[in-house]
């Protein structure tokens, strides 16, 4: 969770977002704040510079925009700008911040086209299909592979199938992984999606396949006791016996028959 002093600055940066997405086209936004993202990560003394209290923010924009003039849009430049005139715990939390900016963008992307729903649907299944499939998750996350050619193989497995956001966030999240697991950086980029639309997102596994009404019913209940929208994500897991079993944040809803086991085991031992 960021500090304070981060919490805040994203406050800040929130007020003056949407009038940059107004202002141009949000994939194209996206793209580049990926793009300023891995400068960052790539210039460590930068980075250093951008994020150290003792220089003025204006002397920080300044610097970066130097950088990036004639390299990105001005849209870009100018949100990248703001980014670093605010003050950041940590910067590493400069850096999250710029990246949870250009996924932002891309999700505004994907509400323009109507395709928000399914981007966050795309992540999470693309997520499932990783940690089902061991010879293509060595193959996508294996520290021998070039990114080039783990971007190829995404792009064969996903291109026409998916929106344009979809595919942008999966090949981020491949060739470019933060220190991060592919499941972690694809669900971090689900959860930044559904953050944008004020919702909470939530791992339901069940035996059976739920109907319509029974997704819309636990949806309700769920946001009724949360107090905001809650998204469904439903993996069939047989193990799970009977029931379902709900995971929303560090919460974890266990009303399936293998989970009261569990419960009677853990008793008796």
């Amino acid at each position: 969770m960021a500090g304070a002093v981060s919490r805040a600055s994203l406050a800040e940066v929130d007020e003056r977002f949407p009038q940059v997405l107004a202002s141009t086209d949000a994939g194209v936004l996206g793209a580049e704040l990926f793009e300023i993202l891995h400068l960052l990560d790539r210039e460590h003394g930068l980075r250093r510079t951008l994020s150290d209290p003792a220089v003025s923010g204006e002397a920080k924009a300044g610097l970066l925009g130097s950088l990036l003039d004639g390299k990105v849009s001005a849209a870009a430049a100018s949100l990248a700008g703001e980014i670093v005139r605010r003050r950041w715990s940590t910067s590493a939390e400069l850096t999250d911040a710029v990246e949870q900016y250009a996924v932002a963008a891309l999700a505004d992307a994907a509400e323009r086209a109507g395709q928000l729903d399914q981007l966050e649907e795309d992540l999470f299944r693309f997520g499932r299909l990783i940690e089902g499939n061991t010879e293509l998750r060595n193959a996508l996350a294996g520290e021998l592979v070039p990114a080039d050619r783990k971007a190829e193989l995404v792009t064969s497995l996903l291109e026409g199938k998916v929106g344009g956001p979809t595919l942008a966030l999966v090949l981020e999240a491949v060739t470019h992984p933060r220190g991060r697991s592919l499941e972690r950086g694809l669900d971090a980029f689900g959860k930044i999606v559904a953050a944008r639309r004020n919702r909470l997102v939530a791992l339901v596994r069940t035996a059976v396949s739920l109907t319509g009404e029974q997704q819309n019913r636990l949806a309700a209940a769920l946001g009724a006791s949360y107090g905001r929208e809650v998204h469904l994500n439903i993996e069939i897991d047989p193990t799970v016996l009977g029931g379902i079993a709900v995971q929303l944040g560090d919460e974890a809803i266990d009303g399936t028959i293998a989970g009261r086991l569990d419960g009677v085991r853990r008793r008796i031992a």
